[in-house]
């Protein structure tokens, strides 16, 4: 068996839409970077919490990502399961509850496995917590396709043993003040499991069926030299960049279909070509290495400070008050809260253009627009 799953629970959203995608991450590299050792090390220290906790032996993980906040999150996120399990045993005289959790779902998905950061079972339902510590992609729980994997490696383990009829799947991601919680019945799971997991992930396995660009991409290794992509992201082109007033309103919409992608996209190319130059020392037609912009800098600021000051400068310091974010993890969400409170406000937002599939609610635009100005 190998460490991880050609088929991961992870990507599933990805190789679920573009099938042949798996069998080409193999050939790449796996080039995660600092959000995701950090995600390791908080995952490592709310496990240890939670072992803690549940009086459970433990020894405390250390790493260089320790911080205030991440001590702050992982209570809470502990304090979060410890509730939910407390709710059970209202129900459940002896409910069950695993902890990084080794759930197989081989008999849909071919060598199929995942690790569930936590798996409370009981009479009647079965409750998957998946503990997300990165604050760039919202992640919703209805319908996830990783979640529900989880959820057919715990049926897989307790429908025998529990009578399980829900399946309830959280996220708990707690930088983006995101608690997503969704529940579907055990027989809908199944359902869905043989008839639409089943034979993509056969086809995805095997490396067979059509390549599919789409927001799947942003963590597909392949994604920079992926053709299909670049097909796809050159559909602009056609328009050959004419000035927005002279594109009808079908061409302006198809255009804002793909320009976030383009964009990061054609950042991405742009980086893969910069380290392939810089580390491997790749050459581009057309282009050369150079030294970048950078910004001058203090070598001694204590020596710098005791220069002016003897030059008969004294007003070379500057004060400020802490940032909102710094001030809330110098106090903690609640003390922070307490004291500070009355004195935040939040504007609103500027209108912003998005896909109607985004889950915010649509704004009067005549309205929006008058109380934006009015802020500014």
């Amino acid at each position: 068996m190998t460490k991880h799953a050609i088929l991961s629970a992870s990507g599933a959203h990805r190789w679920m839409n573009c099938t042949p995608s798996a069998r080409l991450e193999l050939e790449f590299d796996d080039s995660s970077g600092e959000a995701a050792k950090e995600g390791t090390a908080a995952h490592e220290l709310g496990e240890h919490k939670l072992r803690e906790a549940l009086k459970i032996p433990t020894k405390k993980p250390t790493s260089i990502y320790d911080s205030e906040e991440m001590e702050r999150y992982t209570d809470e996120y502990v304090q979060f399961i410890l509730e939910e399990l407390a709710a059970v045993k209202q129900i459940t005289k002896d409910p069950l509850l695993l902890i990084e959790q080794r759930l197989d779902f081989s008999n849909y998905v071919p060598e199929g496995f995942g690790t569930g950061d936590c798996v409370i079972v009981a009479d009647d339902v079965a409750h998957v917590i998946d503990f997300k510590y990165g604050q760039g992609v919202l992640v919703e729980a209805e319908n996830n396709p990783q979640m529900m994997l989880y959820a057919l490696g715990a049926l897989n383990l307790f429908d025998a043993i529990y009578d399980i009829n829900v399946v309830k799947m959280t996220i708990y991601q707690p930088r983006r003040e995101n608690i997503s919680t969704f529940e579907i019945p055990k027989t809908n799971l199944i359902d869905w499991a043989e008839n639409t997991l089943k034979p993509k992930a056969e086809l995805a396995f095997k490396g067979d069926g059509e390549y599919k660009p789409g927001d799947w991409c942003r963590f597909c290794r392949a994604s920079v030299e992926c053709k299909a992509r670049a097909e796809e992201n050159f559909k602009v082109a056609k328009f050959e960049f004419k000035n927005p007033p002279l594109l009808t309103d079908d061409e302006i919409a198809e255009i804002l279909l793909h320009v976030n992608d383009l964009t990061k996209w054609a950042n991405e190319i742009f980086a893969y070509a910069t380290n392939a130059a810089v580390q491997q020392g790749k050459q581009w037609k057309g282009f050369k290495v150079v030294e970048g912009r950078s910004n001058r800098k203090y070598t001694d600021e204590e020596a710098v400070a005791e220069a002016a000051k003897k030059a008969g400068y004294e007003d070379i310091y500057k004060q400020s008050l802490l940032t909102i974010t710094n001030m809330e993890k110098l106090m903690g969400k609640k003390k922070f809260n307490e004291l500070l409170g009355d004195f935040i406000t939040k504007p609103k937002g500027k209108p912003t253009l998005v896909p109607v599939s985004d889950k915010r609610p649509e704004i009067n635009i005549s309205t929006a627009k008058n109380e934006f100005m009015e802020e500014k």
